[in-house]
């Protein structure tokens, strides 16, 4: 089998019990499914979830706790039990492991999503299991809103993954909920993400994740942006992440043949970063940009809305709209001195607004 780059994300569900402790049965079902794929060769990057539920009750709580305080406590106890009971089982199969706690601003700092990049490639290059969560104990925006299937899906692209796989308790995407409605009927394989298709999902989660269908889906559609194939569902045994892969898992697979590659630099352009400001350009400008792969030069930018610095990003509207993102190399006071200007009559800015290869269409 060729060599893969592999993301896998095992959610709260599919490591606790009912009481929301976790199931050393499931935890090591996973354990030899993980190492099955490291043993044949693939790089395994493991998005967990779980020091919650792993840690609330150690701290005295009968239930998964729902403050905020409550749940980073959780967290603060729950994450080193879980990476060492990881780390312990893992090392009986030779697997070397390393911890990784990252937030939403690992990302959209672009000093730190390269730290982060180099750090995991380099874990890789030497066969290190990386385990990656929220920072749970600090991060306020991730608690109260989110989870870790948008971190899979964003460190899949970050990684340049070959495959996400979301692990759930669900064995893949319905267009209805099939706890609910016996008659709902199961999506074996998407080729895109439609509008329709979020609406089916639903938002219930489990009482010890965060997360329900919804959020899977919309981490899907991350990744499958990024370039990475997804799949979402369930399975059991050594072999069922190999299974997945060979595309014999009990789930949903969102894919196709041919996926869009963006390298690191123009996924977090158009996935991470901030935007900054506006920029509007002319129609010959809208022509060499989009259809002939050209940089933008100052005589086509025609307006500008916002205060930005080189290295920013903005986005570029058209003649019908917005047209993508790039990383300016003129500030805004810059930019408003030079913009209509032809090449000539510019002497101390770079020649480009928008370099071709820091531009991301949309």
């Amino acid at each position: 089998m060729e060599k893969k780059r592999i993301v896998v994300k095992i959610g709260s569900s599919s490591l606790t019990n009912s009481k929301g402790e976790i199931d050393q049965l499931k935890f090591h079902d996973h354990i030899r499914a993980i190492a099955k794929l490291k043993q044949v060769g693939h790089e395994v990057v493991l998005v967990s979830s779980g020091a919650v539920a792993c840690g609330f009750r150690k701290l005295g709580y009968s239930s998964r706790p729902v403050t905020l305080k409550g749940k980073q406590a959780a967290a603060a106890v729950g994450q080193s039990l879980l990476v060492q009971s990881y780390t312990e089982q893992l090392s009986e199969y030779d697997i070397v492991t390393a911890q990784i706690l990252l937030t939403r601003t690992d990302f959209s700092k672009k000093d730190r999503y390269k730290n982060a990049y180099a750090t995991l490639s380099e874990l890789l290059e030497r066969s290190v299991l990386p385990i990656i969560n929220e920072n749970d104990t600090v991060s306020v925006k991730e608690l109260t809103f989110g989870d870790n299937d948008m971190l899979s899906a964003l460190v899949s692209g970050l990684v340049h993954a070959d495959q996400l796989i979301i692990l759930t308790d669900i064995n893949g995407l319905y267009n209805a909920n099939p706890k609910k409605n016996p008659d709902a009927i199961r999506f074996n394989r998407l080729i895109e993400i439609t509008d329709e298709l979020l609406g089916f999902a639903t938002a219930e989660g489990s009482k010890v994740g965060t997360g329900g269908m919804q959020s899977k889906l919309l981490a899907a559609k991350t990744a499958y942006d990024l370039g990475v194939k997804v799949f979402i569902g369930r399975g059991t045994g050594e072999d069922k992440l190999l299974s997945i892969l060979n595309g014999d898992g009990d789930g949903t697979y969102i894919e196709k043949d041919e996926l869009p590659i963006l390298n690191s630099q123009k996924q977090w352009i158009s996935i991470f970063s901030a935007v900054a400001g506006r920029i509007t350009i002319d129609k010959g400008a809208e022509v060499a940009l989009i259809n002939h792969g050209k940089s933008l030069l100052p005589a086509g930018v025609i307006g500008l809305k916002g205060e930005f610095s080189t290295g920013d990003v903005v986005e570029v509207y058209g003649t019908q709209g917005l047209l993508g993102r790039g990383e300016v190399l003129y500030s805004s006071e810059q930019l408003e001195q030079s913009m209509g200007k032809r090449t000539s009559e510019i002497e101390t800015q770079s020649i480009e607004v928008i370099h071709r290869d820091r531009w991301v269409q949309i």
